[in-house]
């Protein structure tokens, strides 16, 4: 049986992933979320499967699980909820990429370490190429998910 952790698995895109991981049956999944903003309604439906299992638990801290494959998702996505912290939201995405990587390493994990377009920033050039440096504002509204 393979262990599968999935951050930021309450939200949209991860409770669809955990949804999709759980299709294979010689998978489990564990999701982990501190529900900032996901939601235990996006995965209500899972919680009765015996191999899934969900932790709340805010990943700025180090977890110690074991798990053959990572899949770091978590981060406030929407303007309303990284605005609303955005200290929350720049330590969710360094210090967790930093505690996932860490964990990866620690385990032998493979990990996949989820962005969005909004590394760019607000691009000057559609659509991005992954040669493109980007258009970040350090310091403006957005910087805090920006930058992370």
């Amino acid at each position: 049986m393979k262990t599968i952790l999935v951050t930021g698995g309450a939200g949209f895109v991860g409770s669809h992933l955990c949804d999709k991981l759980l299709q294979a049956p010689d998978v489990e999944v564990i999701c982990v979320d501190n529900l900032y903003t996901g939601q235990k309604r996006n995965i209500a439906h899972l919680m009765n499967n015996p191999r899934f299992e969900f932790l709340r638990h805010d990943i700025t801290f180090p977890l110690y699980i074991e798990a053959q494959e990572i899949y770091n998702l978590a981060c406030p996505a929407s303007p309303i909820h990284y605005r609303r912290d955005p200290v929350a939201t720049t330590k969710t995405s360094v210090h967790g990429a930093i505690n996932m990587l860490g964990l990866a390493k620690r385990v032998g994990a493979r990990i996949l370490q989820a962005s969005t377009s909004e590394i760019y920033g607000d691009p000057l050039v559609h659509p991005q190429r992954e040669d493109y440096a980007g258009n970040v504002n350090p310091i403006g509204p957005r910087a805090c998910y920006d930058e992370g």
